[in-house]
């Protein structure tokens, strides 16, 4: 079983990040700015919606150059937020390049990949083709990313992944990610605190919660701890 890192995760949280908060319409789930790139991907964008995503997912699979692939995949991941694109992204299969994605060493690179997800993944048809193509262990072990935009776009989209309608994952409420959630909802960042504690309280039983609880002790977070805490002194 996959076990998220989440121990040793250092999140650096900006005072002024708006939540991925699922419950909040101030900002759309997983959505994305365009970052500031010193070349544009080299598309026409006349040649209709369908064409356009086409040339941004060729220009991905063939640019070289770091900066073009982090704008095409920003560009892509905010089609993601619109349902109208949803039937193209899928024709292209962009919901397997933003997963496969998420393995890249560039931070940035994963960031954008689990934002587009983020946006996809409440849709019913994209929901059931992140579970079904071994999609969340990819997600969770977004978890333990230093990036502060990807742990809470990945809490998101586990909450969406496991909404009522998407059949039985216990993978998504295992233990390890019970436990990560635990240590997230004591967080000093109340954005990342909040989704936790909805995760908590909307997606696990109290036995989960009880077990989770009874493997170790709570500490505060906001101060990296070690992988193997050591045990408290009576």
């Amino acid at each position: 079983m996959f076990t998220p890192n989440c121990y040793e995760a250092q999140v650096r949280f900006s005072p002024a990040f708006q939540p991925h908060l699922p419950h909040s319409p101030a900002r759309p789930p997983g959505f994305l700015r365009r970052p500031t790139m010193a070349q544009k991907p080299k598309v026409d964008p006349h040649v209709g919606r369908l064409g356009y995503l086409q040339a941004l997912v060729t220009e991905f699979q063939e640019t070289e150059s770091q900066d073009a692939k982090e704008q095409v995949l920003a560009n892509l991941a905010n089609f993601a937020y619109d349902p109208s694109n949803y039937q193209y992204l899928r024709q292209l299969q962009v919901l397997d390049l933003f997963l496969d994605s998420l393995s890249e060493e560039n931070e940035t690179l994963v960031e954008f990949a689990i934002g587009g997800l983020c946006n996809l993944c409440s849709d019913r048809a994209n929901k059931e083709h992140i579970l079904q193509t071994g999609g969340v262990p990819l997600i969770i072990n977004c978890l333990s990313s230093p990036n502060e935009e990807t742990v809470l776009s990945a809490v998101t989209t586990i909450m969406y992944l496991s909404s009522p309608g998407s059949g039985s994952h216990p993978e998504l409420t295992a233990m390890p990610v019970v436990q990560c959630m635990l240590r997230f909802s004591l967080s000093a960042n109340a954005r990342l605190r909040n989704l936790a504690q909805i995760f908590l309280e909307d997606f696990c039983s109290p036995g989960q919660l009880a077990e989770a609880r009874s493997w170790r002790a709570h500490s505060a977070l906001g101060i990296p701890l070690p992988r193997t805490e050591a045990p408290q002194q009576p």
